[in-house]
């Protein structure tokens, strides 16, 4: 093996060691809980230190990562939800109820979705009272205007009163009611879609002598035990839109730092996003400043705050705010930006790449309610993206197989003039001409594969129309990795091995493909390369196991119909298949003809 060689398989040894030592972190960091079993919420109770949480990391789906918190939560819930102080909201996509103690919102679940991928688990909680592990609750009221006397005005612990048999439906609003002791009228009116959007509207009546003056503001409060993983491409936390301007800062960490963060654009709507949930406070007019304030112990809050309003004697005040809270469904986000809140669908954090990622995901969408199976929407949208490319992949395979014809008389030339670059490179584009071959032509199909791959990956992580979709057999959830593993006979032995041996079913499926594609292509000259190509679909099957099952299926669907066109393209050219198993004899100068040209 000559030094060259050498060289390329010390680098490709030190980059795979580097892939190995790092990958195991790496996964660990995305998929905290990926080695982790379902904690039973109605289990032995955990030791009392770790019902705070506080070291147990958020997962992709968010929620309480402590089995004591869960057990604390469920019998907190039990207490808190009081039918006597409460009114039922019952609507087609959120159930839950409202707190007459303060008027509060702090009783939500959405109605089309579960907390666990088994359909018959309880729906999955948006909204928990003041005071439990998870609480996250929506707050309208009053504060006192700057300067002005302290007026009696309604506070966290005020007693609504609500009509008799009040209930909170798509088709029936409810008006809560308080009266202050100089008598003064305020009301809450709460009106919900079929959605998850909800319009609050505070009002005041003036009936005394004197003006009134008063602050209304809207606020969300929750803590961050329940928030899902933050990473760089998949954001959690508290985020807006300001100014038109979508930010999804500061993180919950900043905040903590800062204590508080005053944004000074006009807030379009600002809260708080996991990565399959959300809230958010749109006020319906202008006005106000949206503020994100750190209140300690792991709680959080996001305010509009509006201007002061004084209202005249005999006169009455009213400011709308919407409150949005539920899933993060690309279809109902749209919805209600076409019906004026500002950039609600980038609520979704598709980066940059949304001008690919959202046809993407309409096109798996739409093959979805075709097929009614996920696994095979990807299938069927894996056919199609190698459908439209196998005309350029014709290209590139037949690029392919020409560059590795003329690689002897490359070796010639580079054997000729390795003291003169310049010289070297002019010959072997002179090459390149006289041939007819595109040395680029065989990596167009593979960067065109690139946005498709990278799209399929976001959506398949941000989509919750994506989250908990079955395929068939062991594969519950195809936005989750594989479940079953290898090397614990799929479940057989009661162990789960280290997140870097986390090989599934799947990710072996995917080695046995890639290898099999690789060997169908024409052989590489450079025995370093080949060792390299020879490692890599192994090397690949431990790099994607953590990914998302549904990301594997894409994969191996693709190598498999690789397969297949590389196949059917050696039957229809034989002499290319003649061409890439041609052993190169002798490629040095002097043993070819007069112009350099190596004899193979």
């Amino acid at each position: 093996m000559d030094n060259q060689n050498f060289r390329n398989m010390v680098l490709a040894g030190v980059i795979t060691l580097v892939i190995f030592m790092g990958w195991d972190w790496g996964m660990k960091y995305l998929y905290p809980n990926a080695d982790k079993r379902p904690a039973q919420a109605a289990s032995s109770a955990a030791p009392a230190p770790a019902a705070s949480g506080g070291g147990a990391k958020p997962s992709r789906e968010g929620g309480l990562a402590s089995a004591a918190d869960q057990a604390l939560e469920a019998k907190d819930l039990k207490a808190a939800l009081n039918p006597a102080v409460r009114v039922a909201i019952a609507a087609p996509g959120l159930s839950g109820s409202i707190n007459l103690v303060g008027g509060l919102i702090d009783d939500l679940t959405t109605n089309r979705h579960t907390a666990a991928a088994d359909k018959g688990s309880e729906a999955q909680r948006i909204f928990s009272p003041a005071g439990t592990p998870a609480q996250y609750y929506a707050e309208f009221g009053w504060r006192r205007a700057d300067g002005q006397p302290d007026p009696a005005l309604p506070g966290h612990t005020t007693q609504w009163t609500a009509p008799a048999g009040a209930k909170l439906t798509a088709q029936s609003p409810v008006t809560l009611t308080w009266a202050s002791p100089a008598g003064a009228q305020f009301a809450l009116t709460y009106a919900i879609d079929t959605d998850y959007l909800i319009t609050a509207t505070q009002s005041v009546t003036n009936p005394g002598t004197a003006p009134l003056a008063v602050k209304p503001y809207a606020l969300l409060n929750r803590t961050s035990k329940t928030a899902s993983l933050n990473s760089w491409n998949v954001r959690s936390g508290p985020f807006g839109a300001f100014d038109d301007t979508v930010d999804f800062v500061p993180s919950y960490g900043d905040l903590e730092e800062q204590k508080s963060v005053i944004n000074s654009g006009k807030p379009d709507w600002l809260g708080f996003t996991d990565i399959y949930w959300m809230s958010a406070l749109a006020p319906a007019a202008p006005g106000g400043t949206g503020e994100f304030w750190s209140l300690g112990g792991k709680l959080f809050q996001a305010d509009v705050a509006y201007p002061a309003v004084t209202i005249a004697p005999g006169q009455k005040t009213e400011r709308v705010t919407r409150l949005f809270a539920g899933a993060k469904e690309a279809a109902v986000l749209d919805k209600y930006e076409t019906a004026g809140i500002t950039n609600f669908g980038l609520a979704i954090d598709w980066g940059w790449f949304r001008w690919f990622e959202k046809p993407i995901f309409g096109l798996l969408s739409w093959l979805f309610q075709m097929v009614g199976n996920f696994g095979m929407a990807i299938i069927a949208l894996t056919v199609i993206v190698r459908g439209v490319m196998f005309p350029i992949a014709q290209r590139q395979f037949t690029s392919m197989a020409a560059m590795k014809a003329i690689q002897p008389k490359m070796k010639a030339i580079q054997e000729r003039y390795k003291d003169d670059k310049q010289k070297q490179q002019q010959e072997i584009m002179a090459l390149y001409k006289q041939e007819g071959v595109n040395p680029l032509a065989g990596c167009l199909p593979i960067f065109l594969q690139i946005p498709v791959f990278f799209a399929l990956y976001k959506v398949l992580i941000l989509s919750v129309e994506m989250r908990h979709q079955p395929f068939f057999g062991w594969i519950k959830d195809l936005s989750a990795p594989d479940p079953l593993h290898v090397l614990n006979l799929f479940g057989l032995l009661d162990f789960t091995p280290p997140s870097f041996l986390a090989i599934g079913v799947l990710a072996v499926l995917l080695g046995i493909t890639m290898h099999f594609q690789f060997k169908l292509n024409p052989a590489q000259m450079d025995p370093a390369q080949q060792q390299i190509f020879a490692l890599m679909p192994w090397l690949m099957m431990f790099i994607m196991a953590p990914f998302a099952a549904g990301l594997l299926l894409y994969w191996i669907t693709s190598n498999v119909l690789t397969i297949a066109q590389q196949a059917y393209l050696y039957s229809k050219h034989p002499q290319l298949k003649a061409q890439a198993g041609a052993v190169v004899v002798d490629a040095k100068p002097g043993k070819g003809d007069s112009t350099g040209k190596a004899k193979a």
